[in-house]
This record gives structure tokens, sequence and C-alpha cells, in this order.
């Protein structure tokens, strides 16, 4: 229950943060925080709606991406599962806030960053929630939607974990409600081109807002 308790309060915060803005999204960062500070970021979850490994990844590295570009030392999702398995930290969720800290403390960084999708498909919504590793307090959030440019590939919004029936009923179904049916195309495929293209563009806009690592002059408030 703590993932989906988790999973809903993302959603509500999303919900939030859209409303102050024009364009269907928007941010907030923690006033006064030292971001210049903060070297290595691990983006320990991709969670939601895309489900399979490929697509998860992808996303993971579009955010790599942007975190390079602010200054920050990222640690790339596929890293980050790997280095837990060497370790045998296996049982850690990271998709929660305390599994995620600990995930960073494990991993030594000092902030990991969390992506939530509620919905992909036509549309893709997305959540970023940057934590801080040694109180697990929310240095940044930002939000934002656009359309994908097609319905969204069974097999990429289910994955693996589907074909293997681990999406069966029960929490599950709390968590990903409303995209179960149909038939399941080959488990695994990565995003089509024009649909990590235009992920892309969403991923860049919620990122345009993410405080540089040399300081928040260009940063916009939103609350």
């Amino acid at each position: 229950m703590k993932i989906v308790s988790v999973y809903i309060w993302v959603i509500v915060v999303s919900l939030i943060i859209g409303g102050c803005s024009s364009g269907g999204g928007g941010s907030s960062y923690r006033v006064g925080y030292d971001f210049s500070q903060v070297d290595r970021i691990a983006i320990v979850a991709v969670e939601g709606a895309v489900r399979n490994e490929p697509a998860k990844n992808q996303i993971a590295q579009f955010f790599a991406m942007e975190l390079l570009k602010k200054g920050y030392a990222p640690v790339g999702r596929a890293q980050v599962k790997t280095l837990l398995r060497e370790q045998e930290f296996l049982s850690i969720d990271p998709a929660t806030a305390e599994g995620a800290t600990q995930a960073g403390q494990i991993l030594k960084v000092p902030v990991v960053l969390l992506v939530s999708i509620p919905y992909f498909g036509e549309q893709i919504s997305m959540t970023a929630v940057m934590l801080d590793v040694e109180d697990g307090s929310f240095l940044w959030i930002g939000s934002d939607s656009g359309r994908t440019g097609g319905s969204g590939a069974l097999s990429t919004i289910l994955g693996t974990d589907a074909e293997a029936g681990a999406v069966t009923g029960g929490e599950s179904d709390q968590i990903f409600g409303g995209i179960i049916g149909g038939q399941l195309a080959t488990a695994g495929q990565a995003l089509t081109p024009d649909e990590a293209n235009k992920i892309q563009t969403v991923v860049k806009r919620i990122c345009r807002s993410l405080p540089p690592r040399a300081g928040q002059k260009k940063v916009k408030r939103w609350f």
C-alpha cells in the first residue's frame, strides 16, 4: 500500500503544480537550498503507466541528458539497478520515498530523482521529484504533459511484468487501473521514434525549471 499512497500523492502534487501554470505543467523548488553543493544525482525510479524496462531506461536517459545540461553528474536508472543488484539490495523499492533515499545512501549520492508517469496513451503526463537523501525532503518537483502521437502500444504500457502475470488485480490495478485489456503485443519493446521524440520534449519542458548546479537565478518559481 505504501507504493499506492506515494503514487497517488505524486498525482495530486502534479495537479496542483499544473494548476499554477498556463502550459499544463509547472514546478517548484526549495528556496534557499544550495544546489551548487549537489554533484551526483541518481535516477532511481521511472514508475507508472510505462512498465517495460527498455522504455523506462529511455525516459531515464532523457532526464540524464537534462541533468548533464544543468551541471549535475547523473547516475542512470539501469546503472542504479545494476549497483543495487551487485550489492544484494534488491529488496529495496526505489519507487517509494523511503526506498529511494535508502538507495541513494547505498549509492553514496546526495540526491535522488523519481519519475512518475500517471498516464501514457495519445497523451502523456509526467512528474519528476528530486529528494534529499539525508532527510528525504523534497528539493524540486516538476510536472508537464503532451501528446505522444500514438495510442501507446500495450507492450510499452504493460511490459514484461504484465506478460509474466504480475498485473492481474489487487494493488497493481489500483496503481495502473484503466490500462489493462486488449491483446498484449510482444513485451519489452522500446518507445517508437515518434514517441521518444515527443516524450523527450515533455522531459525538456519539465527540466527547464530544474535549478542549475551553478545557481538559481534563471529558475522560475510557480508557488
